[in-house]
């Protein structure tokens, strides 16, 4: 009976580890390509990622935006994700071939560098959470809003702290506000599953994303 116990709890282990390996370098990847193949693009858009990191998500989004622009916007800190350099993210947008259409820029998401209402998507991929005060996440939400034009769409997948994003932008008169849990392909081990938060900013806009 030992020995079962101690196969099963083998078996169990492998499985963790696989599948976090998998989360890692693909699973996060598939669902977040399979939320930006949902959005109608006109291919002109202009779009924010917010904690770009290496700039994966970055890379996806500027794929369908030929005749616009994509931005990635980070503090470049190891301790939020290791190998996080700008140099880094250049090299993965260079290996996706979308550099031309990209631009990097450190600063800080509680008060980001643009003017306002000037992107129609503001992306977000745990990032947020690593700001350490919730004052400061909920900034980070308040800049997300500032920064879209109406009519543009916000989609922030990170951890334990949708729920309070969602809350934030309810505040802000944000619209079509949904938060959700996402699948075992977004698994962060020990920290549970991701959730993600989209929302609508209200308006009169000549187009909707």
């Amino acid at each position: 009976m030992l020995a079962v116990f101690e196969l099963f709890g083998g078996l169990v282990l492998i499985l963790i580890v696989l599948t976090y390996l998998y989360f890692t370098r693909r699973g996060k990847f598939v669902v977040w390509a399979e939320l930006l193949d949902s959005l109608p693009f006109e291919g002109d858009e202009r779009v924010l990622d917010m904690g770009c990191g290496r700039g994966a998500v970055l890379g996806m989004v500027a794929k369908l935006v030929p005749r616009g622009r994509a931005v990635g916007l980070d503090l470049w800190r190891s301790q939020d994700q290791s190998g996080n350099s700008p140099e880094a993210a250049w090299r993965n947008l260079d290996l996706e071939g979308v550099r031309n259409r990209c631009e990097l820029q450190t600063g800080d998401m509680g008060a980001m560098p643009f003017p306002d209402c000037a992107f129609d998507l503001v992306v977000s991929s745990l990032a947020i959470h690593n700001i350490k005060s919730s004052q400061g996440r909920l900034q980070a939400i308040d800049e997300a809003v500032r920064v879209l034009r109406p009519g543009g769409r916000l989609l922030i997948a990170d951890l334990m702290r949708t729920k309070e994003y969602a809350r934030r932008l309810r505040e802000r008169g944000m619209e079509e506000i949904v938060e959700r849990r996402l699948d075992w392909r977004f698994w962060c081990g020990t920290l549970g599953m991701a959730g993600l938060v989209t929302a609508t900013k209200p308006g009169n806009p000549e187009r909707s994303l």
